[in-house]
């Protein structure tokens, strides 16, 4: 295995990345609070508006335990967000869905996260376009199977 690199622009790259994440993560934990919500409840909710989703898959895509996926939605479910259905391929299977209430906060959510709408409309499309594609080569997504 190659060793990672180590140059001054290779640093700096990282930090950049790290600083892009930490300000993803407090735009989205404040614009979350704005509506009641945790930074966890929120992204759940975010991947919930995309279309009905198992509970093992969204903790595959939040890289965190099953058991806290379920501890979210039954919160998110309890203030009506979000519900519970059998799959329809397999109806012993529960999927977890966004309920209308819950679509409308996932677009508002999402329409009150702009850090990166102002330097990303700097960008040309082709610019925007590269950094995709080089993002999902980093991450190993080249499908755009990120939420």
């Amino acid at each position: 295995m190659a060793r990672p690199r180590t140059d001054p622009l290779t640093l700096e790259v990282v930090q950049l990345i790290g600083s892009v994440v930490a300000r993803y993560h407090e735009e989205y934990d404040r614009a979350a609070a704005e509506h009641s919500l945790t930074g966890a409840q929120a992204r759940v909710l975010g991947l919930l508006s995309l279309g009905p989703m198992p509970m093992r898959r969204i903790a595959q895509k939040l890289k965190c335990e099953p058991s806290n996926v379920t501890g979210i939605i039954d919160r998110l479910e309890a203030r009506g967000l979000a519900e519970r259905r059998p799959d329809p391929a397999d109806r012993r299977v529960k999927v977890a869905a966004a309920t209308s209430a819950g679509r409308t906060t996932a677009a508002r959510l999402r329409d009150s996260l702009d850090f990166a709408r102002e330097p990303l409309a700097e960008l040309s499309e082709d610019e925007r376009r590269t950094l995709r594609d080089l993002l999902r080569r980093m991450v190993g997504d080249d499908e755009g199977d990120l939420v």
